[in-house]
């Protein structure tokens, strides 16, 4: 099979071994014990190749973008068109993680019939971002011959495209590309704001030519260092990003090097934001040679690292239809190599479900009324998301886990433990281990006696590979 994550696979093998011990400082932990919550997976269409995309154009059709240059449209009850909607797989360089990887409809697609897509091109495998339009007299069916190329960005690698795009509440594109490839990126193009590699891009389609530089651009008509087109910089390969227009934050899923995978969250109207790669992945300094003050950077809310077989982030969005009142606010993303969907909670907590044997998930989608949907690019199947049992697979169910008192002093005391085993990690905000592997008593009591007075992660493991987390003062 052929996967938009195969190279992160290959640098988990590479690197687990020498980062299997690596602690790192925590925003937020992710948890698989506190605030449960059960989902079901229905299937909703098969047959698909390498589904890496899903969307709407405001109506009830789903369109899914296959990785090998074609997209499908799907219709509300599952069926899928015989007709491709668009096929241009002869401009495509489609392999590895490269391909057709994003679509996006104008906000005014009803009249204009405009949409965008990101590709790999198959002449050198550039990052292209071109516009479409839909057949006038078929809207089942795009005009491949109305192609209008608005960006085409050279990479030095041919791993990590990015390639997800979206249109913004404000009318822009916003697109956000890869750092160009390799690994540790070697040419440092994300903390470089000449480069469009590795950032969150913001452009204004309304335009004659190419495109415009809309206002508010952090770096355009300044006379500072910066391309015109950067809204934000420091990412290494975020695979998928999406708006949440309730709270207006912009959500993005950022795959680690080989350790910490990552998800951001940030008003759509801040501009200019670092997010820290190559200095830093997650939390934790990868390589820091030339980097500005660690003050400057904005740092993930969420991270988890690789137990468990996981691997690499796929972002998705956070729930909020109308059908399954329980998941709202919630951010639905999921690891590629454990088969697992996990679940941000508004607390910045993650749940996750068990494995979904067989789907490699590498998207999420919405229809139109704003339900959600992934899609698992090794059995080309797309599913939709209920509340319920996940599947087939037996769920369990953990006890909401209280940490009192906090702030603390002397004792700790950890309640809804079901593993006798559990131990309790303490790591300060600079990333100091202040305890490890300490024991948590029979009476759920933590000793911290003798550790100065601050701010703490609380990290409790367990043996099969639960975790969770909690800011702890000591006073």
């Amino acid at each position: 099979m052929i996967g938009i994550k195969f190279s992160f696979v290959y640098q988990y093998t590479k690197y687990q071994n020498i980062m299997k011990n690596l602690f790192f400082t925590l925003s937020i932990f992710s948890s698989l014990i506190v605030n449960s919550q059960s989902i079901n997976l229905v299937e909703f269409a098969t047959g698909l190749t390498a589904p890496v995309e899903i969307t709407n154009a405001n109506d009830s059709r789903l369109f899914v973008v296959q990785q090998n240059g074609i997209i499908k449209i799907i219709q509300p009850n599952g069926t899928i068109n015989g007709a491709d909607f668009m096929n241009i797989s002869s401009k495509v360089l489609y392999g590895g993680e490269r391909g057709l990887l994003g679509l996006a409809f104008h906000p005014q697609y009803s009249t204009n019939g405009y949409f965008f897509v990101y590709y790999n091109n198959i002449a050198n495998g550039n990052i292209t971002v071109a516009r479409y339009s839909v057949n006038p007299t078929n809207p089942d069916i795009a005009d491949p011959t109305t192609e209008k190329i608005l960006l085409s960005i050279p990479k030095p690698f041919d791993n990590h495209n990015g390639g997800s795009i979206h249109f913004a509440p404000d009318g822009n594109l916003w697109i956000v590309t890869g750092d160009g490839g390799s690994g540790g990126d070697p040419n440092n193009n994300a903390q470089n704001k000449n480069s469009l590699l590795g950032k969150m891009l913001r452009i204004d389609v309304n335009a004659t030519g190419p495109y415009n530089i809309p206002a508010g651009n952090p770096f355009a008509g300044t006379g500072v260092d910066g391309a015109d087109e950067i809204w934000a910089y420091g990412l290494r390969n975020a695979w998928k990003f999406s708006f949440d227009t309730v709270t207006g934050n912009a959500m993005i899923a950022d795959v680690g090097q080989g350790a910490i995978e990552e998800i951001n969250k940030m008003p759509v109207t801040q501009a200019g934001i670092n997010y820290g790669w190559r200095c830093y992945e997650g939390n934790n300094a990868y390589n820091t040679a030339g980097c500005a003050a660690m003050s400057t950077m904005t740092f993930p809310i969420a991270v988890y690292d690789h137990s468990g077989g996981k691997c690499s982030i796929t972002g998705g969005y956070v729930y909020r239809g109308t059908q399954y009142p329980a998941l709202q606010g919630k951010y639905f993303f999921a690891d590629y190599c454990s088969t697992q969907i996990g679940i941000l909670n508004t607390d910045n907590s993650v749940v996750w479900t068990p494995a979904s044997s067989g789907n490699n998930f590498s998207t999420f989608g919405q229809n139109s009324q704003k339900e959600l949907f992934v899609a698992a690019v090794n059995s080309g199947k797309i599913f939709k998301i209920t509340t319920g049992t996940l599947g087939t697979e037996e769920t369990s169910e953990f006890n909401p886990i209280y940490i009192h008192p906090n702030p603390a002093s002397e004792k700790v005391f950890v309640e809804g433990l079901t593993d006798g085993n559990s131990t309790a990690d303490l790591i300060s905000t600079e990333g100091k281990i202040v305890l490890e592997k300490a024991k948590i008593e029979n009476d759920g009591s933590v000793d911290i006696t003798g550790i100065p007075a601050g701010a703490y992660y609380l990290i409790i493991k367990s043996n099969d590979m639960k975790s969770y987390s909690q800011k702890l003062i000591i006073k």
